[in-house]
């Protein structure tokens, strides 16, 4: 399990989170990733962006006031 922060990145985290599970992760390798909550369209949008590569998202947290918490497993 990877943790990786994508707070810097505000609203456009999406493809670099997608160049990480890429990267970074083994299949079946979990990673947690932690984001700028912003608009709370973001959590939507990245649950989708999540299923539409074929991974899994097998949890979605508030952290704090501004920050969320993605929990995705890499599908091969």
């Amino acid at each position: 399990m990877k943790r990786f922060d994508l707070r810097h990145l505000k609203n456009e985290f999406y493809n670099r989170m997608g160049e990480i599970i890429d990267s970074n992760l083994e299949n079946g390798e979990v990673g947690i990733f932690i984001f700028e909550l912003g608009d709370f369209e973001n959590v939507k949008k990245s649950a989708e962006f999540i299923k539409n590569r074929g991974d899994e998202l097998m949890n979605s947290i508030r952290f704090n006031q501004v920050d969320w918490i993605l929990v995705v497993k890499k599908r091969g």
